[in-house]
């Protein structure tokens, strides 16, 4: 995150979702940001399509400030954490490197995107390729590991080793 006191930056934004952590129902976002940027936003958000409701605004604020709810926000971060982990390192142990450092997404570099995601369909698993979620980065996949458990981390790490070992060449009749 950039802080306020990095001043080699005069236009700056820190945008922090709830969506995930309470509900996908809860569109809200908190905003830091620069004065300039911030009042700009807040020239956009207005009364317009795209107003956030001071109701929803309000339950968000209790739900922050409920420290069940806040214990519940733990738990499952705590519970994804031990998914995403569990998922990374299964893949370790066969040789494939992964990247999640949070969230509910773990990326697998690859060289072929749909040939791995058609693999491990027909395995049982589905996966998405990463073509909708990158930008610069070379091709890989994305696993959400929402619900994995860990005890099967490890089938989906030998079924991913599987795909990405070459296969025969098939014969054109």
């Amino acid at each position: 995150a950039i802080t306020v006191a990095d001043s080699r930056l005069q236009r700056w934004t820190v945008i922090r979702s709830v969506s995930k952590a309470l509900g996908p129902d809860l569109r809200l976002a908190v905003v830091a940001g620069d004065g300039l940027t911030i009042a700009r936003i807040e020239g956009r958000q207005r009364l317009g399509p795209r107003w956030v409701s001071h109701i929803l605004q309000d339950a968000v604020a209790a739900m922050w400030s409920d420290a069940k709810t806040m214990r519940q926000v733990e738990r499952a971060c705590y519970t994804y954490a031990l998914r995403r982990n569990s998922l990374i390192d299964e893949l370790a142990k066969v040789g494939i490197v992964a990247q999640g450092r949070s969230g509910l997404n773990v990326w697998i570099p690859v060289v072929d995107e749909n040939a791995i995601v058609q693999s491990l369909l027909e395995e049982g698993w589905a996966v998405r390729p990463g073509a909708a979620y990158r930008v610069r980065s070379a091709p890989g996949i994305r696993v959400t590991i929402s619900a994995l458990k860990p005890a099967d981390a490890h089938r989906l790490a030998n079924d991913f080793a599987r795909a990405l070992r070459p296969r025969a060449s098939t014969n054109v009749a």
